[in-house]
């Protein structure tokens, strides 16, 4: 049998709402290419309970509120203390809320940028600088088709989506001369628990089943189904090799071929 060398040996990866979905299918991804992981986020049960779910030893966690300056700070400082420069960050962590345009208050609106935007912002700060001193850095920002497009009932998520998207763009450029790479995949609806939120307020708006809401949102595929976590995963892992180092400052759409 074969022994292909793991392709991120050495590496030190960072995932942003690491414990569950896709945050937890790209740390299990990273993994298996030999990177060092540590999860990110809120829930200190729901992380520690993704740890034992990974039965790697490389593998740790720290709590961060990815929307808190201080908290981002004291979260990076453990994480590389106790395993070194992070080399990859991948933004996962998001909120999704629904309402219409004219029933987005502030509170909702701010909500939507402190995490899905924000977030990005000061978790791509707090790598950058040690990526830039090495000369090598991966920055994967998980967006959403959302960020590529328009939905209605979600102008404040879209709007911050599209934000990171631009992000992703400018910030790419700055760096495209010095060995680190930004870009975003931007996942359809994928089967986690923000779509399992949107398919209950389906239900309970419409009345329709569980399954017809489900094909609901799936109808935007061409697929005609739900995008799976591992598949997200699979388009991080790529941006994150070295075979990878050309693609920078991209928007990749997982959505099975829907037109944006």
């Amino acid at each position: 049998m074969t022994v292909h060398p793991q392709k991120l040996q050495g590496r030190h990866a960072l995932v942003t709402g690491g414990g569950k979905g896709i945050g937890l299918a790209i740390a299990q991804a990273l993994l298996s290419e030999g990177a060092t992981v540590t999860l990110a986020g809120r829930s200190e049960t729901t992380l520690q309970e993704a740890v034992a779910s990974l039965d790697y030893a490389k593998v740790q966690y720290v709590v961060m509120d990815v929307s808190d300056v201080e908290s981002v700070q004291a979260a990076f400082q453990l994480a590389q203390t106790r395993d070194g420069r992070i080399d990859i960050l991948v933004n996962n962590a998001g909120q999704a809320s629904s309402a219409s345009f004219l029933k987005t208050d502030a509170k909702l609106w701010q909500s939507m940028m402190d995490v899905n935007l924000n977030g990005s912002f000061i978790c791509m700060q707090q790598a950058l600088p040690a990526m830039l001193e090495a000369g090598w850095g991966r920055i994967v920002n998980v967006v959403s088709t959302a960020g590529l497009k328009g939905y209605a009932y979600v102008s404040a998520y879209c709007a911050a989506k599209h934000g990171v998207i631009g992000l992703t763009r400018a910030v790419a450029l700055e760096v495209a001369a010095k060995g680190v790479t930004v870009n975003a995949v931007c996942p359809g609806y994928t089967e986690t628990d923000i779509v399992k939120e949107a398919v209950a307020n389906i239900v309970a708006k419409t009345g329709r089943t569980e399954e017809q809401a489900k094909a609901e949102l799936a109808a935007g595929n061409p697929q005609k189904r739900l995008v799976q976590p591992q598949e997200v995963a699979d388009a991080v892992l790529w941006l994150c090799m070295d075979g990878a180092s050309a693609m920078n400052g991209q928007s990749i759409a997982v959505a099975g071929g829907e037109v944006m």
